[in-house]
C-alpha cells in the first residue's frame, strides 16, 4: 500500500514539474515578446519625435510665461527640452498647443470655424483662423494618438514583460523544487 502512495506521488511530482516546465517556458517567452513590443513602441514614438524637432519654450521665455498658471507648471518641468518621450508629448500637446488653439478663434474648434470659413471664402480672417486650427489640431492629435498612445502601449508591455519575467523565474525556484522533491521520493 505504501508504495502505490509513492507510485502515484512520483507520478503527480512528475506531472507538475514537466507542467512547470512548459509554464516556466512560456513565461519567459510572453516575457520576451512584450519587452520586445515595448522596445518598438517606445523606440518608433522616440525616433519620430526626434525627427520632428519640436521644443517646449524655455524656461523663463514669453512662450512658458504666457501660459496659465496650471499649463505653466507643466510645461516648467521640460524647458527648453526636446519632445522625445510620450509623456512630454502629451504635455506639450494638451499643456502648450490646446492653451494656444483656444486663443485663435475664440475657444473654437477648427470643425466649428471651417464651417464657418467655406461659408465665407472671402473672409481671410476666418480663413486663417481655419488654417492654424487645422495645422496646430492636427500636431496635437498626431502627439496625442500616435505618440502619446503608443508610448502608453509600451510602458504597459514593458510592465507585462517584468510580471511574465518575475513568474517565469518564480515558476522556475517552483519547478526546481519539484524536481528536487520529486528525487528524494
Amino acid at each position: 500500500m505504501a508504495t502505490s502512495k509513492v507510485g502515484r506521488r512520483k507520478l503527480i511530482d512528475k506531472t507538475l514539474s514537466a507542467f512547470g516546465i512548459v509554464a516556466t517556458v512560456a513565461l519567459f517567452a510572453i516575457g520576451g515578446l512584450a519587452w520586445w513590443g515595448y522596445s518598438f513602441a517606445t523606440g518608433n514614438v522616440h525616433d519620430n519625435l526626434v525627427e520632428q524637432k519640436i521644443y517646449f519654450p524655455d524656461a523663463g521665455s514669453p512662450g512658458l510665461t504666457s501660459l496659465p498658471a496650471a499649463d505653466q507648471t507643466q510645461v516648467a518641468k521640460y524647458a527648453g527640452q526636446q519632445v522625445l518621450t510620450g509623456d512630454q508629448a502629451k504635455v506639450f500637446a494638451n499643456n502648450y498647443i490646446a492653451v494656444h488653439l483656444k486663443e485663435v478663434a475664440g475657444g473654437q474648434t477648427y470643425a466649428e470655424v471651417s464651417g464657418q470659413a467655406l461659408k465665407d471664402p472671402t473672409n481671410a480672417k476666418l480663413q486663417g483662423q481655419a488654417n492654424t486650427l487645422f495645422k496646430g489640431e492636427t500636431l496635437r492629435g498626431l502627439l496625442l494618438g500616435d505618440a502619446y498612445a503608443f508610448w502608453t502601449v509600451g510602458t504597459i508591455a514593458k510592465d507585462a514583460a517584468l510580471v511574465a519575467f518575475v513568474a517565469g523565474s518564480v515558476m522556475a525556484v517552483l519547478t526546481l523544487l519539484g524536481f528536487w522533491h520529486l528525487s528524494r521520493l
